[in-house]
C-alpha cells in the first residue's frame, strides 16, 4: 500500500534531500574499493614476502598497510554522515521499514567495529609480533570488509526487491523474517557483483600508482613487483566481473522490468526491440542520438531476437522514471559496460604478453592505459549506483514507498545551508587524505632520491626483528 503522487505533489525538500545523498554517497564510495579489497591485496603481498623471504614485498606490504589505515579513518567521516543522512533525510522510510531492513545496517556496523580493531592490531604488529603470527592475525581483516559489504548490499538489495514482511490493514510491515529481507533475489546477483567490482577496481588503483612511476622512469624491483601482484590481482577479476555484470542486468530485467526499460531507455513493451548505445530519450519516448543497433536489446535479454522487454509505458507516469533520470540511468549504463569492456582489452594484452614472453609488457602504451585503468574503474563504480540508484525511481522501496514519500519535513532552504556545508566539510576531510599521502609517498621516496647513504627510517629496517634506535611504528 503506498500512497499516489503526481508530480506537482512532490514536497521541495526532495531535490535537495536527493542531491546531497548523492554526493555524500557519490564521495563515500571512492574509498570503499580500497576498504573492500585492500586488506587482500595487501596480505597477498605480504604472503608472498613471507614466502619468498623478499624485503621488498614485505615492505610494500607495510606501506600499502598504513595508506589502509589512513583510507579507513577517512572512510569513518564519510561512512559516519551517510548513517546519519539516512535517518536526517529519509525518516518516512526508517519510521516505517527499519524493522525490516535495519539488520543489514547491523551487520555493518559489527563489522565496522570488527575492522577497525584487526586494522589495529596488523598496523601495530610490523615489527613487534613474530612474522607468522602477525600474518595469521591479519587474516580476517578481509572477511570482516566483506562482511561490512554484506551488511550494505543486504540493505540495498532489499530496497530494490523487498521481501520478508506482510502488510496489515494501515500499510505498516508486520510478520517480518529476517531470513527472507536480507537473501532477497536481487542480494546475490548484486553482492558478487559489487565485491568483484571492489576486487578489480582497487587492484587497478594501486597498480596505477606504480604504472605511474614506471613511465617517469623508475624501472626497479620495488616498482615491477607493486606493479605486478595488484594488476595481475585486478586483470583475473576482470573477465568475472564482466560475467556477473551480465547475470545482474538479466536478474534486473526479470525482477525490476521498468528499471531494465529505463537502463535501455525501452518506451514500448515489444519484442526484437533494439539496444541504443547511449542516446537520450525524450518525453514522447522517441530517441534522440546514439547509435541503433535492430533486435540487440532483445537478444541481450533473452538470447532471441523474440524476447519481450518490458517498455517504461506498462506502468503509469506516476510509477517509473522520468524521460531525464532514463536517460542518466542508460548514460550511466553504456559508460560501465564501455569500460568494463576496455579493462577486458587491458586484462586480454597483459596476458598475452605474459603467456608468450613470460614478462611484463614492454610498450609505454600499455603503462599509460594501465595507469588510467584505476580512474576509469572507479568511474565504472559510480556508474553502477547511479544506474541502480536512479533506475529505481520513484520508489525508495520498490513498488511499496515513493521517495517523496519518505523525505523529512524540514525546509528545503535549511537542507540546501546544510548541503553547502557537507560540500565544504568533504572537501577538507579529502583534501586531507591527499595531504596525507603525498606526505607518505615523500617520506618513502626519500631513500631513493637522497645521495649516499639513506638515514635509517622505519621503511628501510628489517621488516621483522629488532628496529632501529629511537624508531617506532
Amino acid at each position: 500500500m503506498h500512497t499516489v503522487l503526481s508530480l506537482a505533489d512532490v514536497p521541495p525538500q526532495t531535490l535537495p534531500a536527493r542531491s546531497m545523498m548523492a554526493f555524500t554517497l557519490a564521495s563515500h564510495i571512492i574509498l570503499v574499493p580500497l576498504g573492500v579489497a585492500l586488506p587482500l591485496i595487501t596480505l597477498i603481498m605480504h604472503g608472498y614476502g613471507l614466502r619468498r623471504n623478499d624485503e621488498t614485498a614485505l615492505l610494500l606490504a607495510r606501506r600499502w598497510s598504513a595508506v589502509m589505515a589512513v583510507q579507513f579513518a577517512i572512510g569513518v567521516v564519510t561512512g559516519t554522515v551517510l548513517s546519519f543522512e539516512f535517518g536526517l533525510l529519509w525518516p518516512g522510510m526508517l519510521g516505517r521499514w527499519g524493522d525490516v531492513f535495519g539488520i543489514g545496517f547491523g551487520v555493518e556496523a559489527w563489522a565496522f567495529f570488527l575492522e577497525a580493531v584487526l586494522i589495529a592490531v596488523y598496523l601495530y604488529g610490523w615489527r613487534r609480533l613474530p612474522s607468522r603470527t602477525h600474518f595469521l592475525l591479519g587474516l580476517p581483516l578481509p572477511f570482516a570488509a566483506l562482511l561490512g559489504a554484506f551488511g550494505i548490499l543486504a540493505a540495498n538489495s532489499w530496497m530494490n526487491t523487498p521481501r520478508g514482511f506482510t502488510l496489515d490493514a494501515a500499510g505498516n510491515p508486520v510478520d517480518v523474517s529476517v531470513w527472507k529481507a536480507v537473501f532477497t533475489p536481487m542480494f546475490g546477483p548484486q553482492y558478487w557483483h559489487f565485491v568483484v567490482a571492489m576486487f578489480v577496481t582497487a587492484g587497478y588503483v594501486v597498480a596505477g600508482v606504480y604504472a605511474t612511476g614506471w613511465l617517469r622512469g623508475r624501472r626497479d624491483r620495488y616498482h615491477r613487483l607493486g606493479f605486478t601482484i595488484p594488476f595481475t590481482f585486478a586483470a583475473v577479476f576482470t573477465p568475472v566481473q564482466f560475467v556477473l555484470g551480465d547475470s545482474i542486468a538479466r536478474q534486473v530485467f526479470h525482477k525490476q522490468p521498468v528499471k531494465f526499460a529505463a537502463m535501455e531507455i525501452v518506451w514500448n513493451t515489444d519484442t526484437h526491440q533494439a539496444e541504443y548505445l547511449y542516446g537520450r530519450l525524450r518525453p514522447d519516448g522517441s530517441v534522440a542520438g546514439g547509435i541503433r543497433i535492430p533486435q540487440l536489446d532483445s537478444i541481450l535479454a533473452g538470447f532471441r531476437p523474440d524476447t519481450k522487454v518490458t517498455g517504461l509505458t506498462s506502468v503509469p507516469a506516476a510509477d517509473r522514471p522520468t524521460a531525464a533520470e532514463a536517460t542518466i540511468a542508460h548514460f550511466a549504463f553504456d559508460t560501465m559496460v564501455f569500460i568494463g569492456s576496455l579493462l577486458i582489452l587491458l586484462a586480454l594484452w597483459y596476458a598475452l604478453v605474459w603467456l608468450r614472453r613470460r614478462r611484463l609488457p614492454a610498450s609505454p602504451w600499455f603503462y599509460r592505459v594501465a595507469a588510467c585503468a584505476g580512474v576509469a574503474s572507479v568511474v565504472a563504480v559510480e556508474c553502477g549506483w547511479i544506474t541502480t540508484e536512479v533506475g529505481r525511481q520513484p520508489w525508495i522501496v520498490y513498488q511499496n514507498m515513493r521517495v517523496a514519500e519518505a523525505v523529512t519535513s524540514t525546509r528545503a532552504g535549511a537542507l540546501w545551508l546544510m548541503f553547502a556545508l557537507v560540500i565544504v566539510v568533504y572537501v577538507f576531510v579529502f583534501g586531507s587524505f591527499l595531504v596525507v599521502l603525498l606526505k607518505m609517498r615523500s617520506r618513502w621516496r626519500k631513500p631513493d632520491t637522497a645521495g649516499g647513504p639513506p638515514p635509517p627510517t622505519p621503511e628501510t629496517d628489517t621488516p621483522y626483528g629488532p628496529r632501529s634506535a629511537g624508531r617506532f611504528l
